[in-house]
């Protein structure tokens, strides 16, 4: 993060994450309210067809209409905030074309009449300062478009490669400190993974992550940060102005005249699998990214069900039938809704094909008590024509999952709530549509049959139906 963004957002935002409270686990009430970003100073509600980017009379505003997106989540207090806004604080670019902020006093006079300080801070911040222990971002929230169209058509003054991982990834900054994570392009829409890879050298997809984003957002978990498709010159958005030595070093220009690099990592950075425009336009995708860490810890969790990343060996869920009973004596899932949530996290994996989840992370200020995030899901939707039955362990081995999910998943294979059409309309909007091929997203109605078939197993052979099917909505369906 650059110095002076950590500067600002340390004086707009106080943050708690370290605090001896942090790990405290709020208490649920007895009747809960409804949620909305509105408790920031300065946000309107708008109604949904504004907010959401579709057209009235869609099947997507049907099934948000529907009472089963419609559950409202618990009452968010103060120690439920990831961070709580400094209201003293008042920021603004000093000119158009400027990067500078202009902080507190100065700030006064840049104010427009009935304007507060919230206002003033790029979509980005505000993004930021929404995300509580309960969801990433709201159902219907009214910043999604403006941190969407952001994502896509910002002016990008920063383009470095972001280190670990095992593919190419950049870090991309726009003139307003914001700043997203670019997946580069390195399959067609109508490629599948090759049947002899393994899973975890498989490519990393711009259009999976996409997809799993908005798809995420129909499942209503709401814990994948936006992301939208964009079109990059990789000569003036990256080459001309990358500060990074080791990544110009990588660029040339192929025999058919287009410009390529192919950066540092451990697979595929090698000019025989470079990334080449047209002549210098690639797609890609871009990541809102969440609170610097030094902001916002974060707690990295090795799943229980990860694989063993090994050709041969296999990880010891795949051998014992009865794994999840010692997962349920083990802490954190032994308590709580954290086992719910990890099974959850596998209906989407499975849902877009995705075997590798060896991790996930929580933000360490709400403790145990708060959401799974959905990160890294570029290995998403690689094969149409095969059903992977072993993601899907936690499920069947341990026969429970939430009733909301149960009732979103009956929802969505029902023919007015399809859950392809329903994706294939939100995909629509994306700058890089069509972001799936056809045959994708007719994999996820088959897929989906599966998951409410595994379910219905579980029921058949339950003596209480309220161990398989917890009870999360109480009286409001």
């Amino acid at each position: 993060m650059p110095a002076g963004l950590k500067k600002l957002s340390l004086r707009i935002l106080q943050d708690f994450s370290g605090s001896n409270g942090s790990l405290e686990k709020s208490s649920q009430p007895e009747r809960v309210e409804l949620h909305v970003r509105a408790g920031e100073p300065g946000v309107q509600q708008q109604h949904e067809e504004a907010s959401a980017g579709w057209t009235k009379g869609s099947k997507l505003a049907a099934l948000l209409k529907h009472p089963l997106y419609n559950i409202p989540v618990p009452e968010v207090t103060e120690k439920d905030k990831l961070f709580v806004v400094n209201p003293m604080e008042k920021f603004s670019l000093r000119s158009s074309g400027s990067d500078e902020w202009v902080s507190s006093s100065k700030a006064e006079a840049l104010l427009p009449t009935g304007k507060t300080a919230y206002d003033t801070y790029p979509t980005w911040l505000k993004f930021h300062i929404g995300i509580n222990r309960y969801e990433l971002y709201p159902r219907r929230d009214p910043l999604l478009p403006a941190l969407l169209r952001d994502l896509a058509t910002q002016r990008i003054v920063s383009s470095v490669q972001k280190s670990g991982g095992t593919q190419l990834k950049l870090i991309m900054t726009f003139p307003n400190y914001g700043q997203a994570l670019f997946k580069p392009m390195k399959q067609t829409r109508d490629q599948e993974t090759p049947i002899d890879f393994f899973y975890f050298s498989d490519f990393e997809r711009h259009n999976a992550e996409i997809a799993a984003f908005h798809l995420d957002r129909i499942l209503d978990f709401r814990r994948i940060p936006p992301v939208s498709g964009r079109l990059v010159n990789i000569t003036k958005e990256i080459r001309d102005i990358t500060t990074d030595k080791k990544l110009v070093k990588t660029f040339f220009i192929s025999p058919a005249g287009n410009v390529c690099f192919y950066g540092e990592c451990s697979y595929y950075c090698s000019t025989e699998h470079a990334l080449c425009g047209k002549p210098d336009q690639l797609e890609g995708s871009m990541a809102a990214l969440l609170p610097d860490k030094t902001l916002a810890k974060r707690r990295s969790w090795r799943s229980p069900w990860r694989r063993s990343y090994h050709k041969s060996k296999k990880a010891e869920w795949e051998l014992n039938p009865n794994y999840c009973t010692q997962v349920r004596e083990t802490p954190p899932y032994d308590s709580g809704h954290r086992l719910l949530d990890l099974i959850d996290m596998a209906i989407l994996d499975f849902l877009m094909g995705n075997m590798d989840r060896h991790h996930y992370e929580t933000f360490e200020k709400f403790g145990n008590d708060t959401f799974l995030l959905h990160l890294d899901n570029g290995r998403g939707f690689g094969t149409h024509s095969h059903d992977e039955p072993s993601i899907l362990a936690p499920l069947q081995q341990c026969c429970s999952i939430k009733k909301s999910t149960y009732l979103r998943l009956q929802l969505l294979a029902t023919e007015p709530y399809r859950l392809s059409d329903v994706l294939r309309e939100a995909l629509a909007a994306d700058p890089l549509a069509p972001v799936l091929a056809e045959p994708h997203l007719q994999a996820l109605d088959r897929r989906l049959g599966k998951v409410l078939l595994a379910v219905g197993h579980c029921l058949a052979r339950a003596a209480h139906q309220e161990k398989v099917l917890v009870d999360d909505v109480g009286s409001w369906v």
